[in-house]
């Protein structure tokens, strides 16, 4: 199966970006795509309970966006580095969420059958 692999990069100082990428994804989900999502900066306060309800017109609310993309079996990575310096640990991230460092990201990004975006 195909996978489709969406860095996010940005936190709410970038609404749209951060939108637009969890939209994104959930659509690739929702097609029936291997979806993995990774987060680094400031988006990785989106893998905590109660960071969750963004909501900008004309797109569902974030939380909905992530639980789909979780529901279907995709994956949310919060980047290592970015975590240790918000002193996020595995026990504080929401159901479902992971902490990986570069490693892991470059080897899903080139794995055969795998898209990578950037937003």
């Amino acid at each position: 199966m195909p996978t489709l692999v969406v860095k996010i990069t940005s936190g709410p100082e970038r609404v749209e970006t951060l939108m637009q990428a969890f939209t994104v994804a959930s659509t690739g989900a929702a097609s029936g795509l291997d979806v993995s999502v990774w987060l680094t900066g400031d988006a990785t306060l989106h893998a905590l309970p109660g960071t969750d309800e963004v909501v900008i017109p004309h797109s569902p609310p974030l939380s909905q966006l992530r639980d789909a993309i979780l529901a279907s079996g995709g994956r949310l990575t919060v980047c290592a580095q970015c975590a240790m310096r918000r002193e996020i640990t595995e026990d504080d991230l929401i159901p479902g969420a992971r902490i990986a460092g570069a490693a892991a990201f470059v080897a899903e990004a080139i794995a055969p059958d795998a898209t990578a975006l950037v937003y």
